[in-house]
Parts: structure tokens; sequence; C-alpha cells
């Protein structure tokens, strides 16, 4: 019998980046609310919390989004 939650399954070679042990993962090994992923590689995963900067820097600067006058 197991006690508390089921272990997230994934599927090899999806890598994830988790938020709250600041560690690139292959599975994943940790809930979705803590895990930015799938990606491709373990290198791209390494990279998320910088891809994600980077994708908020582009949206804040986009005229489409920018809604300040």
């Amino acid at each position: 019998m197991q006690l508390g939650r089921p272990k997230p399954q994934g599927k090899e070679g999806e890598w994830y980046f988790c938020l709250k042990h600041h560690k690139v993962e292959e599975g994943p090994e940790c809930p979705a609310r803590n895990r930015l992923g799938p990606y491709a590689t373990p290198e791209e995963a390494g990279r998320a919390l910088e891809r994600a900067a980077e994708r908020n820097e582009e949206w804040d600067n986009d005229p489409r989004w920018n809604d300040r006058s």
C-alpha cells in the first residue's frame, strides 16, 4: 500500500527544471507545480530560468502587450 501522493510519472528523455530544488531532473521527479519543462536536453532544462527571464523581458517590451502610455 502506497501512502501519500503518487510519484510524478514522466518519459525518459524529457528534462525538467525543478524550481523547489533548483536542479535539472529527468522524468520528472517533482510535482508539476514545482517544475518548468519538458525540455529536449538537460542543457536546455538548465537554462530554464534564464530563458524565462528572456521571455519576460521580450513580453515586457512588446508593444502589442504593453498598455503603458
